[in-house]
């Protein structure tokens, strides 16, 4: 009878083990989906900001512009696209998108010497251009979250558990190509 009990305890100690191990495995996974989740959010906060700063910046430009039409229009366009994205690809073209138009804005700027010498002008430069900074930290910190979180789903035993319950790879924050990855200047 001795046997049969310390068989038992063995089986069940065992079995709290796997247990445990399934316990740690999927509160982990959770942590790194709720990672993503929150890299995600703060690469939208950082976005609402440029969003907010952009047509400040096109009007004050625009009050000494005022014949560039098509310009202002593309940047208005391209922020309404950014502001309805969804996910990280959508959003990355659009942003992408974004950039180019913002370019064009900036070299409107450099034909006007008194606009590059206006102080609200410099205030919304300077702002756009630590906003931009800003959602490059929080574009990488996404990044990393994604790396960690899929690199989890993907390997032994934790996607087994990840299978289960439907813990699904995220996508990375990227540009899509090589002349898109340069930021946009925004210094005079």
């Amino acid at each position: 009878m001795g046997g049969w009990l310390i068989g038992m305890l063995v089986v069940g100690g065992g079995l709290l083990f796997l247990v445990l191990v399934f316990v740690v495995i999927y509160n982990g996974l959770v942590a790194l989906r709720n990672q993503v989740r929150n890299a995600w959010s703060q690469i939208d906060v950082q976005l609402k900001r440029r969003y907010d700063l952009i047509p400040n910046l096109v009007e004050t430009v625009k009050g000494y512009a005022k014949h560039e039409k098509d310009v202002f229009e593309n940047v208005t366009k391209a922020r309404a696209a950014c502001m309805s994205a969804a996910g990280p690809a959508d959003t990355a073209k659009a942003e992408n998108f974004l950039s180019q138009t913002l370019k064009s804005l900036f070299a409107v700027a450099e034909a006007y010497p008194e606009l590059k010498a206006n102080q609200n002008f410099l205030a919304l430069q300077e702002e756009l251009t630590s906003t931009e900074n800003k959602v490059s930290f929080a574009r990488q910190f996404y990044n990393d979250s994604v790396m960690r979180y899929n690199t989890k789903i993907q390997t032994i035993p934790s996607n087994i558990i990840a299978g289960m319950f439907g813990f699904a790879a995220e996508q990375f924050f990227q540009t899509e190509n090589a002349a898109e990855r340069v930021a946009p200047k925004v210094q005079f």
